[in-house]
């Protein structure tokens, strides 16, 4: 019989480095399990608790971080853990005692954690630590600045399954239509052979031919990695996916871009640009469609298979086969939400509130460390050019008449360009970081 896929022995990555606040607790869900990612004043490194204090099980992650200590301080009674997750102390205790004897029965769980990569890596099983040890991180050979490569990163949380985000991540052919203007173009689509060059329990490699050769590789649970030569060239460009489960519904992806060429652009181009300006753009093409399909997919799998649900008939579709049949011969086509006690009857909804479906700001602003200080900046410079232009227009209005014209008018074309700006700002900049509809019929 078919061992079954563990989903909980696996690394998974939470989030780039660079956007993690080491200042205070930041929560975070991993397959249904509410997790709090913290760094201890005397630590480097992160840590990840479950994010319960077990004195009355409030959320560690409403927390803080103790200035005298460094550990991490539960908001609701003031018990306190060090970094191993072990309690040094209660402000309740009437002696130390009670502490040193019961340290054991009073500690949070803690999860094996590693950073590689730039990012954060968990292992969701506390009991199998060791296993963790031993297990190597699902790493892309393409992050590598020993082999020339570049990269930047890129997280969104997504209102979608994480089988519908590795579904769609493997299908190449709905970038022209999905993406056009952004990745490509409807007029240059055509046919894509697809090769299945291994399929196991724990690799699905294909390649594809054409002007840009492709390897894809999928890695189970979280790694979808492209691998794509550009033509008459030693030139390569990548995309690396880590398709995180986060609940029924509900998904996390966090992307590295390398490539081996221009490089002076890479450190050029501020990362919040590219964010607002594509990476925002690819998910926001995608959120519309998704959402409906899993929804609709889920009602016919009450009475079908997804076999015959969908209509797979071309070599582009081979990729999304061999991951279906994978998912069904290793996980029983569905996730293991039973075992952190989520109804497996929980199911996905058509959500027709674009301005929550494509909410850029709870998605990825907030999470996104250049995203969310750019607009930080941006907000304070509106206030500075709103502030200017109401100081200098008062104070051109009490200047004598001789003087209105020489100084006064230099000063109130500034203020007014300087309004200008802040229109900028308001009306175009700002909101994408917030919210951008996407509507294809325009596109």
């Amino acid at each position: 019989m078919q061992a079954e896929f563990n989903f909980f022995q696996h690394w998974y990555p939470l989030s780039p480095i660079e956007d993690l606040d080491s200042q205070r607790p930041v929560p975070i869900t991993l397959l249904g399990i509410r997790l709090v990612i913290w760094k201890p004043r005397s630590s480097k490194n992160y840590r990840v608790f479950l994010d319960q204090c077990p004195h009355r099980l409030a959320p560690l992650s409403e927390g803080r971080i103790d200035d005298k200590t460094g550990n991490l301080m539960c908001s609701y009674h003031g018990w306190e853990f060090n970094p191993q997750g072990v309690c040094t102390h209660i402000p309740q205790a009437e002696n130390s005692e009670l502490v040193a004897k019961n340290q054991q029965n009073f500690c949070v769980i803690s999860l094996p954690v590693r950073e590689e990569n730039d990012l954060l890596w968990v292992w969701p099983d506390a009991k199998t630590a060791e296993l963790a040890a031993t297990t190597p991180l699902p790493l892309s050979p393409q992050i590598d600045a020993n082999k020339g490569f570049v990269w930047s990163s890129y997280v969104r949380d997504l209102e979608y399954d994480w089988q519908t985000l590795v579904e769609n991540v493997a299908d190449p052919s709905h970038v022209p239509f999905a993406h056009h203007g952004v990745q490509g173009k409807r007029e240059n689509a055509q046919p894509i052979d697809i090769k299945i060059v291994q399929s196991t329990a724990n690799l699905i490699a294909a390649d594809t031919s054409g002007r840009f050769q492709t390897s894809i590789t999928f890695e189970p649970p979280c790694r979808l990695e492209y691998a794509i030569n550009l033509p008459n060239s030693d030139k390569q460009i990548g995309l690396v996916t880590y398709c995180v489960p986060v609940a029924p519904g509900k998904c996390r992806i966090v992307a590295q871009f390398p490539r081996n060429f221009a490089k002076t652009l890479h450190r050029i181009i501020p990362r919040w640009w590219s964010h607002i300006k594509t990476r925002n753009l690819v998910l926001d093409g995608d959120m519309m469609l998704l959402n409906q399909q899993e929804y609709l997919l889920q009602q016919k799998q009450l009475s079908e298979s997804w076999k015959t649900a969908y209509k797979l008939p071309t070599s582009a579709d081979r990729l999304v086969i061999e991951f279906r049949t994978w998912f069904d011969k290793y996980c029983h086509g569905q996730l293991p939400w039973h075992e952190v006690g989520i109804s497996s009857l929980v199911s996905s909804k058509i959500n027709d509130n674009r301005a929550v479906m494509l909410d850029r700001y709870q998605q990825h602003t907030q999470h996104c460390s250049s995203c969310r200080n750019t607009l930080k900046n941006l907000q304070r410079l509106q206030i500075a050019l709103l502030a200017y232009f109401v100081i200098t227009v008062s104070g051109v209005a009490i200047l004598p008449d001789n003087l209105r014209l020489t100084v006064g008018l230099p000063l109130i074309i500034t203020a007014l360009l300087g309004m200008g700006v802040y229109s900028g700002l308001k009306f175009w900049l700002i909101p994408q970081f917030y919210f951008v509809d996407y509507i294809h019929a325009e596109k």
